[in-house]
């Protein structure tokens, strides 16, 4: 466009154009001509300016997403020591839990596993304050006057839920 219009002016000024009517449209050419070079030069500011708007989106959203990576190896380096740190915890709990287990009697302790399976993994709860620590419900008061009662030997029992029940310095016995 731009070459269109410089050949047209030099026409119209070095005098090639005699005819008024040739001249006259060669004029009106030019002024469109200006008029739409001077239109795609705008839209070409405007466009540019979008450009470097989405540009520096583009780089602020790349550093966001480069703090996001950081925090993720962050978070995953701390997710594998804690799952390294639990896996040793269990390794020590059952290391801890055959010993102790080796001085519990066999019938107890085939009890014990048989209740654990039954019961969600817990076979076992604490007497505190008159409740079963399995299923915290309050043990009557005459099976509590059975239990303050029993020898220190005797597995004693839940009625609720049927867990063995431990007695504690807290049991109300």
């Amino acid at each position: 466009m731009k070459t269109r219009r410089t050949r047209d002016r030099d026409r119209v000024d070095g005098g090639l154009v005699s005819d008024p009517k040739q001249l006259q449209a060669i004029q009106h050419e030019i002024t469109t001509l200006d008029r739409r070079i001077s239109d795609l030069e705008d839209e070409e500011i405007a466009v540019m300016e979008r450009l470097e708007e989405a540009q520096a989106t583009l780089d602020r959203l790349a550093g966001e997403l480069a703090a996001v990576e950081a925090d993720g190896a962050e978070a995953l380096k701390a997710r594998e020591a804690a799952t390294t740190e639990i896996a040793q915890r269990e390794e020590e709990a059952r290391v801890e839990r055959g010993v102790i287990a080796a001085e519990v009697p066999a019938d107890l302790l085939a009890l014990y596993e048989r209740l654990r399976a039954q019961l969600g993994g817990v076979g076992v709860g604490a007497l505190r304050q008159g409740r079963c620590g399995g299923c915290q419900l309050a043990v009557g008061a005459a099976d509590l006057a059975r239990m303050a009662t029993a020898p220190d030997d005797e597995v004693l029992r839940c009625e609720e839920c049927n867990r063995i029940l431990v007695r504690t310095a807290e049991s109300g016995l």
